[in-house]
């Protein structure tokens, strides 16, 4: 248990059996009235973000979630099985928690695993990820009608845009937050 005036941003709590996590908060002192604390709160299952106020001094329940070190090991059917860096034990996460992060795993990738009370909540990636182009057209030159970019498929599946100058089994790097391209891999 904590009180509002120890939220941070960040911070996992457990509201009415959901957890949410803090992405901001302001502490008001009108001048008539009692003090409240203004939050942001997004939902660590759904994303979905909402407004609420605390009333300055409550009690709140802080979720501990226990952030892991994994690897990613193989898809298996419907869900993706993780190897712990420490423990090696092995956890399958169902494709409706790993989500849009199967865009940018490869095998033996790293990757940090949300764990509350022995569930997995999410999965954290690197801000960029190292991939192949497996398959984009040969850019023309002279060919600026689309802003100087073209569709590429990478090793993944996933199609993003990159430059004309980008070739067919080239490495790159990919922002793993917007899908953006954001240059040549250096290895």
């Amino acid at each position: 248990m904590a009180t509002t005036n120890d939220l941070k941003n960040g911070m996992t709590l457990d509201i009415d059996g959901q957890l949410w996590n803090v992405v901001e908060f302001q502490h008001v002192k009108p001048g008539k009235g009692p003090a409240f604390v203004r939050t942001k709160l997004k939902s660590v299952m759904t994303g979905k973000v909402v407004d609420k106020t605390f009333n300055a001094g409550i009690k709140v329940e802080v979720a501990i979630l226990e952030k892991r070190d994994m690897q990613y090991l193989y898809r298996d059917g419907d869900g993706f099985v993780f190897m712990d860096q420490e423990t090696y034990d092995q956890m399958t996460i169902s494709s409706e928690v790993v989500g849009d992060a199967v865009n940018y795993m490869l095998e033996n990738a790293e990757v940090i695993v949300a764990v509350h009370e022995g569930e997995p909540l999410y999965i954290e990636l690197p801000a960029s990820v190292e991939m192949i182009v497996t398959y984009t057209e040969p850019g023309l030159q002279g060919d600026r009608s689309s802003g100087g970019t073209k569709p590429a498929t990478l090793e993944t599946g996933i199609n993003i845009q990159v430059p004309l100058f980008i070739k067919q089994d080239e490495r790159i790097l990919v922002d793993t937050r917007t899908g953006d391209y954001l240059g040549r891999a250096n290895s």
